[in-house]
């Protein structure tokens, strides 16, 4: 099958650096939902037959006008939110940005024991992200030939292609822009491929906010560079 994961449209948390992770998380800016907006147009061509979000709202507000274009009800899927930030949540000091990419960056070397501060262990992300993947997949035999478009989040969808993607350790020195885009070929039996890493946002139409201190579409290092000092 055909997955697409989508990062949400740009949030105010994603404007000053701040890691927010709890429900229902905050709602987009204005550029967000522009760059919401522009996501039917940039995916013109495509098909896909069915879409999914997480469970905050900035995840279901970037899927609306795609799926009001197609005629899709967007599902909510569990376990594909952004990864908690524990006792860091709101935290956007260099400290703390370091020490919640320390988690993700450890997972994806095979560390999966390490902890985040107050957080899931990398075996507790991966296995929610992997049962939501499973869940998708199982019932995409339902919905057609088509794509699966999964609306998720920048750390959560890096961390997990970085785990699942067959050599995709590369993520760590990639970006992925707010409705930037990951499309993976595979199945959660046979294992996935990336064939392809969209690191600006959909359709072009909405301008990257190059005031922003966004750091959970950063590659980690340069995440840690932009946090608030």
């Amino acid at each position: 099958m055909r997955l697409m994961l989508l990062r949400h449209g740009q949030t105010p948390h994603n404007t000053v650096g701040a890691l927010d992770t709890t429900r229902p998380g905050a709602e987009l800016t204005a550029l967000g939902h522009a760059q919401a907006r522009a996501v039917p147009g940039a995916l013109h061509g495509e098909q896909i037959s069915a879409i999914y979000t997480s469970v905050l709202i900035r995840t279901q507000l970037t899927a609306a006008p795609l799926a009001e274009a197609r005629g899709l009800a967007a599902s909510v899927a569990e376990g594909i939110e952004e990864i908690s930030a524990g006792e860091l949540e709101l935290r956007n000091d260099k400290a703390s940005v370091a020490r919640y990419f320390d988690a993700t960056r450890s997972w994806i070397h095979g560390d999966l024991d390490h902890v985040m501060p107050g957080g899931p262990s990398g075996h507790q992300f991966l296995a929610g992200y992997d049962n939501a993947i499973t869940g998708i997949a199982a019932a995409a035999a339902d919905h057609g030939d088509g794509a699966v478009l999964v609306v998720s989040h920048g750390a959560a969808i890096r961390t997990w292609v970085g785990i699942r993607a067959r050599g995709a350790a590369f993520i760590e020195d990639r970006w992925l822009a707010n409705t930037g885009m990951v499309t993976l070929d595979g199945d959660p039996l046979a294992g996935w491929k990336v064939v392809r890493w969209h690191a600006e946002p959909l359709g072009g139409s909405a301008p990257a906010d190059v005031t922003a201190h966004d750091v959970t579409g950063a590659p980690a290092r340069e995440a840690e560079t932009r946090a608030a000092g």
